[in-house]
């Protein structure tokens, strides 16, 4: 019943005061007061990086609740929907009636060489990050499998970025705000072939929050609230290699059954979806995951531009996605949340989906190894 976020990018703030600005603007955005809030999640990767661990606690003594409960959440970058989903779990069980959902990072700081060390922590590091094998490899290994199996080429890679920037332009909140081509993707540099410079989403800073709540407490308070009718959980072998196929992901599969079976709906239902496309490939292989697209077709729906806003019949990341809207990790999926509460009561501005009525949140941690999926009803 609220939301809030800071903007995504290279930002000065520490990361105890972005997770606060983001949380008060949802505590406002709700029309509460911090006092009304019964517990906080927290979900943050590298609070280190800013010497600051226990992170939970600190954020919420500085909303001035401190004797409050609060629990910090790791999962990398599904770390977000994962604390979202224990959010919903402990109100959906009756534990409380009003609790909050912070999502936050600060990384930008330690510079892109420290930054990717970092990341390469989430792999399953013995037999990739340590080797050698950072995520832009890792996904490029998965790229060119899908590359090699399906016709899709570098092009269609390509598309999905400009696709996602055109959508970031849209979001005032964005890290990147800038208009690209297909030719500027194929003349970026090389990361890790065929993935390119532009392929890639950005290391970001930022916070995002939620208040959720029992729909009683919603109705008492006559606030505009948006509902969660379906939730899942995945899981997928921690490393690429101990996967049967490179271009699916089993996490993003199971838990998107989940959601569905809990909503009583299809695919062919949502309206929109906020998507994890840390690398372009990601963006392809969800949506197929999803079952928006069959296996190998997914190339061919961005070509046609099914994907774009109010073009097809499923817009894929109106935010502009983690690859312009930015990824600060511990944010993202709380953050693709917030969009769909701004899109489902149609706040969503110039990227507003047209009637709006369903939308759904993917997100996952390192190459999939985790995942949440959440599905959301206008009410």
């Amino acid at each position: 019943m609220g939301a809030g976020s800071t903007k995504y990018g290279k930002l000065k703030e520490s990361v105890v005061e972005l997770a606060v600005n983001a949380a008060r603007d949802a505590i406002k955005s709700a029309k509460l007061e911090p006092k009304d809030v019964q517990y906080g999640f927290i979900s943050n990767v590298f609070g280190i990086a800013d010497n600051q661990v226990h992170l939970a606690p600190v954020i919420m003594s500085n909303l001035g609740i401190p004797h409050v409960p609060g629990l910090t959440i790791e999962s990398a970058c599904g770390s977000g929907s994962i604390a979202f989903r224990e959010a919903y779990a402990n109100v959906a069980a009756g534990f409380y009636d009003a609790v909050l959902a912070v999502g936050v990072e600060k990384v930008t700081h330690t510079g892109t060489g420290r930054s990717t060390t970092l990341f390469s922590y989430c792999s399953d590091f013995l037999y990739e990050g340590g080797s050698g094998a950072s995520f832009p490899g890792l996904f490029a290994s998965i790229a060119r499998a899908y590359l090699t199996r399906y016709k899709a080429t570098e092009e269609d890679l390509a598309m999905v970025a400009v696709k996602n920037h055109e959508h970031g332009i849209l979001n005032p909140k964005a890290h990147v705000q800038k208009r690209i081509t297909v030719d500027d993707v194929i003349k970026s540099p090389v990361v890790a072939s065929p993935l390119k410079f532009l392929d890639c989403c950005p290391f970001s800073d930022g916070a995002s929050a939620v208040i959720l709540c029992s729909e009683e407490f919603a109705k008492k308070r006559a606030a505009d609230y948006i509902e969660v009718i379906g939730s899942g959980r995945g899981a997928s072998p921690a490393a690429v290699q101990g996967r049967e196929d490179p271009t699916t992901i089993p996490s993003t599969r199971a838990a998107a059954q989940q959601a569905y079976k809990q909503a009583n709906l299809t695919p062919k239902d949502i309206d929109f979806a906020e998507v994890h496309d840390c690398f372009t490939i990601a963006e392809m292989i969800d949506m197929e995951d999803l079952g928006f697209f069959e296996k190998g077709m997914a190339a061919m729906a961005v070509r046609e531009g099914l994907t774009r806003l109010n073009q097809g019949e499923v817009t894929i990341n109106p935010s502009g996605g983690l690859k312009s809207k930015g990824h600060p990790i511990g944010a993202t999926g709380i953050g693709q949340v917030v969009e769909t509460y701004e899109q489902l009561l149609g706040r969503a501005g110039q990227r507003q989906v047209k009637d709006a009525e369903i939308g759904m949140t993917h997100n996952f941690g390192a190459t999939g190894a985790s995942c949440a999926v959440h599905i959301f009803r206008r009410v």
